[in-house]
């Protein structure tokens, strides 16, 4: 092979030696500019969803709250119809300590059961807002201090006929109340929505809700009754946890409680 052909062929070599070098690096450089992209796990729906303005978990600058969802007293509305509440509930309006007296005298019963179920504690104010701790039945027929109506009661494992009237018996109508309230609250994810269910019944609050596309008790449109209901317990709770200030003398704590387990 003569020297003309060699240098040829090295040519030719070194050629595709050089062009091999320029597409490898033309790829490096293309590889590094497209970015990674990381997933990221989905959410939960119920975690992703941003809670309303209306209700604040964190209560520790508002007294006002139920079941440790405080009430949104800046809103004007709001605060407009709890005041009312609390003005009805004053001693200067109602003129007695009976409800303090029921209160000291039933409480230490049915908290420990509220405790059992994992109900909250503030559950315990229902028993004064739908009966006083009363033995009364209502003109549709509900009775005892839950003022459970008949066909709920048996529902929830209370004997009613016959002679028979478990809604009278202040623990077994409290263990009733809490299996209804816990299936509430399963139903509606919300302490405040499973109260006013308590008083309306879960059938009209889910078409509430569904009609007004509206979750938040307190920005829905409710029946007069419904729609004051969380408010008078949480009156109720700030009137029997701060008496004084409501014009009242004792607190329920004061009251003596002998012989409260032998009852019922």
């Amino acid at each position: 092979m003569n020297r003309k052909k060699m240098t040829k062929r090295h040519l030719i070599t070194c050629s595709v030696i050089v062009l091999l070098v320029i597409i490898s690096a033309l790829n490096i450089s293309s590889t590094k500019a497209v970015p990674t992209i990381k997933k990221t796990a989905k959410l939960n729906a119920r975690t992703s969803t941003p809670r309303s303005k209306f209700i604040f978990r964190n209560i520790n600058e508002n007294e006002y709250s139920f079941a440790n969802e405080a009430l949104p007293v800046n809103d004007a509305s709001v605060n407009r119809i709890l005041q009312l509440s609390l003005k009805k509930h004053s001693y200067k309006y109602v003129q007695s300590n009976i409800l303090h007296n029921n209160a000291g005298k039933w409480f230490p019963v049915i908290e420990p059961i509220l405790k059992a179920y994992g109900i909250p504690d503030d559950f315990k104010y229902i028993a004064l807002v739908e009966s006083g701790f009363g033995e009364s039945t209502s003109s549709k027929g509900a009775r005892g201090i839950w003022q459970f109506m008949a066909g709920t009661a048996r529902t929830y494992g209370l004997k009613v006929g016959h002679g028979v009237d478990e809604r009278m018996n202040t623990r077994k109508s409290t263990i009733a109340a809490c299996k209804y309230i816990k299936e509430l609250y399963v139903e509606f994810n919300s302490w405040t929505l499973a109260a006013a269910a308590y008083n309306n019944g879960e059938i009209k609050i889910e078409k509430a809700i569904n009609k007004q596309n509206e979750d938040n008790y307190f920005r829905m449109h409710l029946n007069r009754e419904t729609a004051a209901y969380v408010y008078n317990i949480i009156a109720m709770k700030a009137i029997i946890s701060q008496p004084k200030k409501y014009g009242y003398k004792n607190n329920y704590n004061s009251v003596k409680t002998t012989e409260l387990l032998a009852i019922n």
